[in-house]
């Protein structure tokens, strides 16, 4: 798998969500969420903790979302990550970007197994800049 290429891949759709988006501007799943906006991209933020974010409309998870989004960047505990992998698969979506430090060995194997095209050991905020 050429990491560089699905990076580039992923860096050129447009549709995007963000698991793990936050309205506390100090957490990487705010700053992530602020910088695919601000870079002109379509982003929805996924987060059942939260109603709006940055006014905009915050869900559950992927399934609620009003369209299938290209990729899917992950910003929680690995604990999490392998549920969220498992939806990403049932929804058809093709890209997922992990952050640094959601992820197990069982997250990358799981991800292998359902055919995601994925980046991780990467912080999509550097690949943006």
């Amino acid at each position: 798998m050429d990491i560089e290429k699905i990076k580039q891949e992923m860096l050129d759709k447009k549709i995007w969500a963000v698991v793990g988006a936050t309205s506390n501007r100090e957490k990487y799943g705010y700053k992530i969420y602020k910088k695919l906006k601000d870079k002109g991209y379509e982003v929805y933020p996924i987060n059942p903790g939260y109603e709006e974010i940055e006014g905009d409309k915050c869900y559950n998870s992927i399934s609620e979302l009003p369209v299938k989004p290209d990729c899917v960047n992950i910003v929680v505990p690995p604990r999490i990550s392998n549920k969220v992998i498992e939806e990403i698969a049932n929804e058809g979506i093709e890209y997922v970007w992990l952050q640094p430090g959601t992820f197990t060995e069982e997250t990358i194997d799981l991800a292998e197994s359902k055919n995601l095209k994925f980046v991780y050991y990467d912080c999509v905020l550097v690949a943006l800049d």
